[in-house]
């Protein structure tokens, strides 16, 4: 039976401003949004000024409040909301993957200690239901592995700079104007953004806890015109994409990383501020789930999917996490790499086993060849310093990815 729910929010931004859109337009669904809290009092708002607060104690204190839908983007003030939240026993829908990824464990251990639900599906792909087919489709498969791309920002930029060959300062700035890009870009262009969601999805497709600073992550801010070119010449693109697989029957690996893709894979055609996500298994094989994953509308509609469950007294089951399947993580395996730069002690740099190609010329040289992750992982303060660029080569399966 659904039940009557009354809603404090925390944040009004781009995604609060798209729930409220979303809420306004549903049919099938009505709650009341009892009080907004804001931060910035001089602010203009399209809603009047008796709609909003700016202390938080308004709601998390408030008996009659029983969702608090938490859409700020401090992870640390959304940490301490989410947190007392649950301690009071309010049930929560947040958006913030950052704070998510960090505190997993311990927002578990408070949902089970206060009986209370925290829901997340808008901090993973913006309207893609990834964490519910995960934790519900999913939930006995034997997953092999869930890759995509996550992040609508980073492939927004790699689409225009493929398609209209633009450059990369001139994309960003277009990106940030359509509001597709984090307050701080690098959380987007580093990966960490992607690297967040991935730890978040991880847990609930393996059942691990993974600190996203054990994930090796590398991301867009050095492509170059170089690098397109090159895809062009060998009919690829380049997405971002992260990669989480069973490396045997008890141990996963994962890794951000730009690759190449052909066009014959799932990822090729998903273009601009689009998401796709691929989910492989043993018996059902791989499936592909694909929508937008930047927007207020789209992220709020995921938002409004997960008020809608609270209501009828849904909960994650985290059953890949209690069935203790998975239980070993590794970064010690061999990946082919694309290894664009400059000078010689650049090269130097990376220990490739084996080298497979290379080229040189007058301004850019590159090598593909293999490297051990866990190699990559040692060396991310080196590489985030110096003018080069990596990227995983195709997927070269025997199954082409249609």
């Amino acid at each position: 039976m659904q039940n009557r729910v009354k809603i404090g929010m925390f944040g009004y931004g781009c995604v609060g401003q798209g729930l409220h859109d979303v809420l306004l337009n549903s049919r099938g669904f009505r709650t009341d949004i009892k009080k907004i809290c804001v931060k910035d009092r001089n602010k203009p708002r399209r809603i009047g000024a008796d709609h909003f607060t700016f202390e938080k104690n308004v709601i998390l204190e408030d008996p009659e409040i029983n969702l608090v839908v938490e859409l700020i983007s401090d992870p640390e003030e959304a940490y301490h909301i989410v947190k007392q939240s649950l301690m009071s026993g309010k049930n929560v829908v947040s958006a913030n993957k950052k704070m998510l990824a960090q505190h997993l464990p311990e927002m578990i251990e408070l949902q089970q200690k206060h009986n209370t639900s925290l829901l997340y599906e808008a901090s993973c792909c913006g309207c893609i239901p990834i964490i519910r087919n995960l934790e519900e489709y999913y939930d006995n498969e034997m997953l092999l592995s869930v890759k995509g791309i996550f992040n609508g920002s980073t492939n927004y930029i790699l689409s225009k700079m493929y398609n209209e060959n633009m450059d990369y300062p001139t994309v960003l700035k277009e990106a940030q104007a359509l509001g597709y890009v984090e307050a701080d870009p690098s959380l987007d262009v580093e990966g960490l953004d992607a690297r967040d969601k991935l730890a978040i999805i991880t847990l609930h497709a393996f059942g691990l806890f993974l600190d996203p600073d054990e994930i090796f992550s590398y991301g867009i801010s050095s492509i170059s015109t170089f690098d397109l070119q090159y895809a062009r010449e060998k009919g690829l693109k380049i997405k971002l994409v992260p990669t989480v697989s069973k490396i045997d029957d008890t141990t996963i690996t994962s890794y951000v990383i730009p690759q190449f893709v052909k066009p014959e894979h799932f990822l090729y055609n998903v273009e601009n501020e689009y998401n796709g996500v691929i989910a492989e298994a043993a018996f059902s094989n791989k499936q592909f789930f694909y929508g937008r994953g930047a927007g207020g509308h789209p992220t709020g509609s995921a938002v409004l999917s997960d008020i809608s469950a609270n209501s009828y007294e849904y909960r994650y089951e985290y059953k890949k996490l209690f069935q203790k399947i998975e239980t070993n993580y590794t970064r010690n395996i061999p990946i082919e790499i694309y290894y664009r730069y400059r000078r010689k002690e650049d090269l130097e740099l990376i220990p490739f086993s084996e080298i497979h190609e290379s080229y040189k010329s007058r301004d850019h040289n590159y090598v593909v060849g293999t490297v051990n992750l866990e190699d990559l992982y040692r060396l991310r303060p080196m590489l985030k310093n110096r003018k080069v660029f990596l990227a995983r080569t195709p997927d070269n399966g025997t199954q082409a990815e249609k």
